[in-house]
């Protein structure tokens, strides 16, 4: 898998992830006697390095019903993790984001798309005070 590396500025952000293949194992929750989630490679220190005052949005597929919600989310708080807001019975095609650039040149929307279940490992995002 390549790596890949993102700069970004020092402004706040807006972060919009995808939970399952992305954060952690695709259908975890519905696989093994447990139904346990689990943490994909680099998931957890990604997402404990953005930066405090940054918004993050997390997406599921996962139906939206009372059991699943609540599971994910405990799942989620029980790890440290910190979120604005998860939306559960997203659609499971394509995700399309559409952003304009700032007049200095600021690139306003990244893409990063790992392979399913290969974590976060392999992605570098740097805090860049130049841009």
């Amino acid at each position: 898998m390549n790596s890949k590396e993102i700069r970004l500025s020092k402004l706040q952000h807006t972060w919009i992830l995808d939970f399952d293949g992305t954060l952690v194992k695709h259908n975890g929750y519905k696989d093994g006697i447990n139904n346990i989630d689990e943490w994909l490679p680099g998931a957890l220190e990604f997402l404990r390095n953005i930066p405090e005052n940054d918004y993050i949005l997390i997406l599921t597929a996962r139906e939206d019903n009372t059991n699943v919600r609540q599971r994910t989310i405990k799942f989620i708080k029980d790890a440290g993790i910190r979120f604005n807001d998860i939306k559960f019975g997203i659609p499971m095609g394509e995700r399309i984001l559409f952003n304009d650039n700032k007049p200095s040149g600021l690139c306003c929307a990244h893409v990063y798309t790992p392979e399913r279940n290969q974590g976060l490992k392999n992605l570098s995002v740097i805090f860049d005070n130049n841009l």
